[in-house]
This record gives C-alpha cells, sequence and structure tokens, in this order.
C-alpha cells in the first residue's frame, strides 16, 4: 500500500475545493514527512475553440495561468496552516482522451500517492446519474489508497 502521507488534493476553481485544501492544511499542518500535491486536471478545448484562430498551445497556456492562480490560492491557505512550502508540490495536466477522475488516479498510481483529496462538487443526482462524478468514479476505481471527499 501507498504511502498515506503522500497526499493529492486535486482542485479547481469551485469553492468546495477549497474548502477540501483548507480541510488537509488543518491536518497536514500537524504532521512531520507530509507531501502534498495540487493537482488541476483541464478538460480538452471545448467545441468550436479552434474556430477562433485559437491553437491547443494557446488553451494550454490559458488554463495553464488559471491553474498558477489556484496553485497561488490553496497554497496560501496550506501554509496559513503551518504546511512548509516545499511540503507542497503542483502539477497542472490536461485529461486528453481520458476522464479527469482517470487522469487523477493515473498520476497516484505513477508517483505513488497513497491518499487523494477532492471537493464534492455539487451537481444533481440526474446530473451524476448522466455524466457521474469525479469523486464517485476515485471511489470506485482507486485501488490500495484513501479517497477523502470533502463537502
Amino acid at each position: 500500500m501507498s504511502d498515506w502521507k503522500r497526499i493529492i488534493i486535486a482542485i479547481d476553481d469551485s469553492p468546495r475545493s477549497l474548502n477540501a485544501v483548507d480541510y488537509v492544511g488543518s491536518i497536514a499542518g500537524h504532521l512531520r514527512d507530509i507531501r502534498l500535491c495540487l493537482l488541476h486536471i483541464y478538460p480538452e478545448p471545448p467545441p468550436g475553440f479552434y474556430q477562433s484562430g485559437a491553437t491547443l498551445d494557446d488553451y494550454k497556456r490559458e488554463q495553464e495561468e488559471r491553474a498558477t492562480a489556484l496553485f497561488e490560492k490553496a497554497g496560501a491557505i496550506l501554509q496559513s496552516h503551518g504546511v512548509s512550502p516545499q511540503a507542497i508540490a503542483t502539477r497542472c495536466r490536461i485529461a486528453g482522451q481520458q476522464s479527469i477522475s482517470a487522469a487523477i488516479l493515473e498520476l497516484q498510481t505513477q508517483k505513488g500517492y497513497g491518499t487523494i483529496v477532492v471537493g464534492k462538487r455539487g451537481i444533481s443526482k440526474a446530473e451524476e446519474f448522466l455524466f457521474g462524478s469525479i469523486s464517485n468514479a476515485l471511489i470506485h476505481n482507486g485501488r490500495d489508497i484513501a479517497v477523502w471527499v470533502i463537502g
């Protein structure tokens, strides 16, 4: 089993995502040998994106700029709880041809993280039935890891 103190915090720009960061910070700030990875996975460009003359590189650059702002907010929250900046890594990736949950699990497996933390997404039961949820997919597809879903 992977080390539970190696934690991925999957973040987006939702308030629940920052609540998850705050929750982890309140725990991690008191622990030694903690390693956190703030992870932002973004989908492929929306339909019609390229019609304006933009390129995939433009889209990636735009998403990475947004992620940098998210990482700064999240890092400040973690540091306010006493988490060392050296304990925080950041990663920004495009999901590509896979789901966001699959991209999160791929990083978890590749790098040996033992815990994944996500904020609960505020979607209706109908939306969850039609589209699924990231947290649900992580819980069902993750192996030998802890998944924390913060509401």
